[in-house]
């Protein structure tokens, strides 16, 4: 089955539809979307209570979504089930048709079939999607976005500290090294010097000791 509605061209300026569907039984959509598209898509999936004669979700309902890239050999992007109302995101990797389906399923154990003697049966699913639109992502998107980029710039702050940190702890080695170097010189300096004191010491005694024998003889 490949419905031609309006469905998506309506989503991608974030309006809201609904439409009727027979419990087990999936509803695809067909939608070309351009490459690195965004879509995000919101739903709630109701049954019909009748005793207060009005559609109302509860939580024995379920809805199975799956997106299908058609031009990639039924490439599956998106399999997710979840709740009564609930939300999907995904973004075209390339080009080109994408299935969107929706499966649903109901543990009240009425009618799920759609027909004129049963008008109320099956499920009630509203569907807002926004193709393309990220102005159209909801607050709470937005507000974890900005939490995001706010994670992001503390990170790099902390990033920008440790290398100041880093720059700090080499500047601090390479002084303590040229410390250490200059320390050594005047060391071995001092060593050198020593010797010299030492060997002039040793050859003025010996001079000394030589004078004073030779006297000795003389005498």
């Amino acid at each position: 089955m490949r419905p031609i509605l309006p469905l998506l061209s309506l989503a991608s300026m974030a309006q809201a539809l609904y439409f009727y569907i027979d419990v087990t039984t999936p509803r695809c959509f067909f939608e070309e979307l351009p490459k690195d598209t965004l879509v995000v898509g919101h739903y709630v999936a109701e049954e019909y209570d009748d005793q207060r004669r009005h559609w109302a979700k509860h939580d024995g309902i379920s809805i199975y979504i799956s997106v299908d890239e058609i031009f990639d050999n039924d490439h599956r992007v998106v399999s997710q089930r979840g709740g009564p109302s609930g939300k999907f995101t995904f973004t075209a990797a390339e080009a080109g048709d994408h299935k969107i389906c929706f499966t649903p399923s109901s543990s009240s154990g009425k009618s799920s079939w759609l027909s004129m003697s049963q008008p109320h049966g099956g499920i009630r699913l509203t569907l807002d999607m926004a193709i393309g639109e990220t102005s159209a992502i909801d607050s709470s998107d937005k507000s974890k976005i900005a939490d995001l980029a706010t994670r992001v710039k503390d990170l790099n702050a902390r990033l920008n500290d440790i290398r100041r940190e880093q720059v700090f702890q080499r500047e601090r080695e390479a002084e303590f090294r040229d410390q250490s170097e200059s320390t050594n010189a005047r060391v071995v300096r001092w060593i050198v010097i020593q010797l010299f004191v030492l060997m002039g010491t040793c050859a003025w005694q010996l001079s000394h000791l030589r004078s004073f024998f030779i006297k000795q003889k003389l005498t």
